[in-house]
């Protein structure tokens, strides 16, 4: 049985159900912030727990075929050798697991964060669709949306 499993989860099937997977987290995180299912399974460790099984189960299955992990450090000579790490798939899964569980942390700590400042859902919904597409300019947004509610600007909370 677990031959079976193991077999079924091609990197194709990871693709497919760690896009699919993290929708329901970004749904609640959304359009429920402040419930406590938000507080439970999304702001908690859980999500990021799940997402760290796939990126073990990726490197597992990477060890086992024999991929380069030495090589990995290449990507800080340039371009080019990112290029080059860019073309294995498996590389691609690692770093696609490693963006996804990034921005969800993100995305819980903006939740966690707003409701400190009593920041109105709707206008949270920006920055937390923003940041599930491209983290860092959802997070540039958020902070400008708590400077008005913060009245203040600090770089140390």
């Amino acid at each position: 049985m677990i031959e079976q499993i193991y077999t079924y989860f091609t990197i194709e099937i990871l693709y497919m159900w760690i896009n699919l997977g993290v929708l329901p987290f970004w749904f609640i995180l959304i359009f429920f912030p402040q419930s406590h299912i938000c507080r439970f399974f999304v702001t908690s460790i859980f999500p990021i727990f799940l997402l760290s099984g796939v990126y073990a189960f990726i490197l597992y299955k990477s060890y086992l075929i024999g991929y380069d992990f030495d090589g990995n450090f290449l990507l800080y000579l340039g371009l080019d050798e990112l290029s080059r790490l860019f073309e294995d798939n498996l590389y691609v899964m690692i770093f696609w697991t490693h963006f996804i569980a990034i921005n969800l942390f993100l995305g819980g700590w903006i939740v966690k964060d707003s409701q400190k400042f009593y920041i109105n859902k709707v206008l949270l919904a920006v920055p937390l669709i923003v940041t599930y597409l491209i983290g860092p300019i959802g997070l540039f947004i958020y902070w400008i949306i708590r400077i008005f509610f913060a009245k203040r600007m600090s770089l140390y909370e």
